[in-house]
């Protein structure tokens, strides 16, 4: 269940995995008996070059504060960097943070990764005590740079690793079984995975919730218009009643974006910049009368897909541009419906598949650097692709040609073919050509 992470916009990797960070360097320091007189954080790569746009300073220092982003408030932790702009340095439990030590390089990339983080210890004199070096590698997870990736929430010896052996295993049984079974291995019982299932799901619509009735202008100076409220009137104006069931989904998926635009409440799923897609597609389903044990099959089936995606190609952008983000999330969602509507383990890899499939060569190239246009439609357009290829899925028996590991070994290659202007950068595509002043 790691893939879905209560959190706060607007970005996973560049919001939530620097917060995380932050806090493991302090809470490491405090546990070796470190008193450091003085802070540097120093952020490279993408973390620099748009970290101004999601958020990145003020989610650095709130985690040197020792905030976590499942707790904190939202509002509070934007207000971290434009005191310490304003004010010059901040005071961190009695350790100093000077404006000029929140250093920015967006040419540097630490071991061949795109997001990366430092953060240092100094004496009072201004020698190093401590440094270390964190990678973001998306979904708000985070890694020490240069050693080797612990997956989080996998089972020690899991029962698949790839699409073909995941349809081996579920032979007789549901994906959901399958993903649940993964989580007893782990050492969770029914009743703490069915209450955690259902905290994500809570969340998830409580981001839906707040973004329909929320109005105004999305902060970062590209004068963005929140659209869901306005748009959720209009869909409401729309007779007979049945023909706004896609169309309340489409509302329901810009509103959880332009949560996480706003730096709100959301749960990453699998990242936030996606993390419209599967709330809009679950809700869709509880609008035509899905019940609370199918939201927890069609989250657990969306977690076998999307971990792995995650394991073999990559759901950041920063790595593999918007196909990475909003791709993952649409083939998970995809998955997840099919799998509700009575569709067999063939037929849900083969929508995953089909979702996935469509959203090759996806790029990111986030006008200003914000998560706001294209971000907040792609989203409302993936639900709609998901809705798609769960409909197509199942019109078949799910024999197909293309299998759901060579989809996404392609995403992997394609991630890595792709110029890094189209990664997440703000450097090339819409952020360039769209005028942002």
């Amino acid at each position: 269940m790691e893939l879905f992470s209560i959190g706060i916009g607007p970005s996973s990797s560049h919001t939530v995995g620097p917060m995380r960070a932050g806090k493991r360097f302090v809470d490491g320091a405090a546990a070796d008996g470190l008193r450091p007189a003085r802070l540097r954080v120093r952020l490279h790569g993408s973390l620099a070059a748009t970290g101004l746009g999601h958020g990145t300073p003020g989610a650095a220092i709130a985690g040197l504060h020792g905030w976590d982003p499942v707790t904190c408030d939202p509002e509070a932790v934007p207000e971290l960097w434009a005191r310490l702009e304003r004010l010059g340095e901040l005071d961190i439990n009695g350790m100093r943070l000077p404006r000029e030590d929140v250093v920015f390089e967006p040419r540097a990339r630490h071991f061949g990764h795109p997001n990366a983080l430092t953060f240092e210890a100094l004496s009072a004199d201004g020698d190093p005590v401590r440094s270390e070096t964190y990678l973001s590698i998306g979904g708000g997870f985070v890694q020490p740079a240069g050693e080797p990736e612990i997956p989080e929430g996998v089972a020690p010896d899991p029962s698949f690793e790839t699409a073909d052996e995941l349809l081996a295993v579920a032979h007789g049984r549901t994906i959901a079984d399958v993903a649940r079974a993964e989580e007893a291995a782990l050492g969770r019982d029914e009743g703490a995975v069915d209450q955690g299932l259902d905290a994500i799901w809570k969340a998830m619509d409580a981001s839906i919730e707040q973004g329909i009735w929320s109005e105004g202008v999305l902060p970062g100076g590209l004068g963005a218009q929140r659209r869901a409220k306005a748009l959720w009137k209009a869909v409401q104006e729309i007779t007979p009643a049945g023909g706004a069931v896609e169309q309340r989904m489409l509302v329901y998926a810009m509103a959880v974006n332009e949560q996480n635009a706003g730096g709100g409440r959301i749960v990453t799923a699998p990242t936030n910049g996606a993390a419209g897609v599967i709330p809009a597609v679950i809700r869709y389903a509880v609008d035509e009368g899905l019940d609370q044990a199918g939201i927890r099959q069609f989250l657990l089936t969306a977690t076998a897909i999307g971990s792995l995606i995650k394991a073999h190609a990559s759901i950041s952008g920063a790595e593999a541009g918007c196909q990475g983000e909003v791709g993952s999330a649409c083939a998970m969602a995809a998955a997840g419906l099919t799998a509700v509507w009575g569709g067999t383990p063939a037929q849900v890899e083969n929508a995953a598949e089909i979702a996935m499939e469509h959203h090759l060569g996806l790029t990111c190239d986030p006008v200003g650097g914000l998560v706001q246009i294209p971000c907040i439609e792609r989203n409302a357009v993936a639900a709609s692709t998901a809705v798609t290829s769960a409909r197509i899925a199942l019109m078949g028996d799910g024999v197909h040609l293309v299998s759901l590991d060579v989809v996404i070994e392609t995403m992997r290659q394609t991630g890595e073919d792709m110029s890094s202007r189209y990664k997440e950068t703000a450097e090339g595509g819409l952020a360039v050509n769209v005028p942002y002043c």
